[in-house]
């Protein structure tokens, strides 16, 4: 049979050929996956890089007029009133809402970095947040939110819209003209823990259960949820114990105003809270434990820490043990 000639290579049948053929075919494609595999693993997207969440005075604010600045404050009265010049008023309670069976929940990643995207930020922003005298909680909230979601340099001014207008630093009525951000989602899921693993850690030596709620909501003694109580082992913490919300001198009282970090060294240790803890902040809807979160992880550099942001609304409608009373000591 006449053979077929083509660039002088052959086309006759050759099975010793053809299936070296296919093996360098196999190779280049498992190799090709393998580098693509490299290359995701090494991706922004869902990786779980930790950002920089820092509390800063009224006068670093003014200093570093190019970060982006959210106000997040609830009462949208109180941004037109008044506001550090640059913000954008987006209400802290905007970022949760009902998840199909329970309500006040965090919004689903892609949600939330659509809101941020709406309120003209993008991923590389550094960004500024704030909120009124008696809710730091919005503020850390926000800035853990600005941190799950990807954002890398994050700032909390420390004493609120309060301790800045104290400060006699400049104010504004004037709205701020703004693009929308590009917002690509970074889920950072190394700061959170789901209710499956937490029933794993309960108990466990080395880790600790940190609840911020009040004693009466820890000890049990509101009937407010279906079972009412707290997490067993949890060591309870009151938010407000970090700040100044309860100061002796009227002057100096405010909530939104962090207490030096060597008393709040002190007030852990008093609890025998190490910083090779495992440690889980659980609250009661996910929100008061973003003060400790964000005051352990990234102002004290305790390595492992994260939010169990279903808390006590999730875990107190489950069948889980609980436990009443004050904590138990050992």
């Amino acid at each position: 049979m006449e053979q077929r000639t083509f660039f002088n290579q052959s086309l006759s049948w050759n099975p010793t050929t053809w299936l070296g053929n296919k093996l360098i075919r196999l190779v280049v494609i498992f190799f090709g996956a393998f580098l693509s595999i490299f290359w995701l693993s090494l991706s922004p997207i869902g990786a779980n890089t930790s950002a920089n969440i820092q509390f800063v005075s009224p006068s670093w604010v003014e200093e570093n007029a190019d970060w982006k600045v959210l106000d997040v404050r609830i009462n949208p009265l109180q941004y037109i009133e008044g506001h550090i010049p640059n913000a954008v008023n987006v209400a802290d309670n905007i970022f949760r809402g009902p998840d199909g069976f329970l309500p006040v929940q965090y919004w689903d990643s892609e949600k939330i970095v659509d809101l941020f995207a709406k309120a003209g930020i993008s991923n590389d922003d550094k960004v500024i947040v704030y909120s009124d005298d008696v809710n730091i909680l919005g503020a850390t909230m926000v800035a853990y939110l600005s941190e799950r979601s990807g954002v890398e340099d994050i700032a909390v001014v420390d004493g609120g819209y309060k301790g800045y207008v104290n400060d006699n630093k400049t104010v504004t009525k004037e709205f701020l003209s703004y693009e929308l951000g590009r917002f690509s989602l970074r889920d950072n899921t190394s700061v959170r823990v789901d209710l499956n693993e937490l029933q794993t850690l309960i108990g466990k030596q080395g880790v600790v259960i940190i609840d911020p709620r009040p004693a009466d909501l820890f000890e049990g003694k509101i009937n407010l949820w279906v079972r009412n109580g707290h997490i067993p082992g949890a060591k309870n913490i009151p938010w407000q114990t970090f700040t100044e919300a309860n100061n002796a001198d009227e002057t100096l009282k405010n909530p939104h105003k962090l207490k030096s970090l060597d008393d709040i060294k002190e007030i852990l240790a008093s609890r025998n809270i190490q910083p090779t803890d495992n440690i889980i902040v659980s609250c009661s809807t996910g929100r008061e434990a973003t003060l400790q979160y964000v005051v352990l992880k990234h102002l004290l550099g305790y390595p492992n820490v994260r939010i169990y942001e279903g808390s006590w609304t999730e875990y107190s409608s489950t069948n889980l043990p609980i436990e009443t009373g004050p904590e138990k000591t050992i």
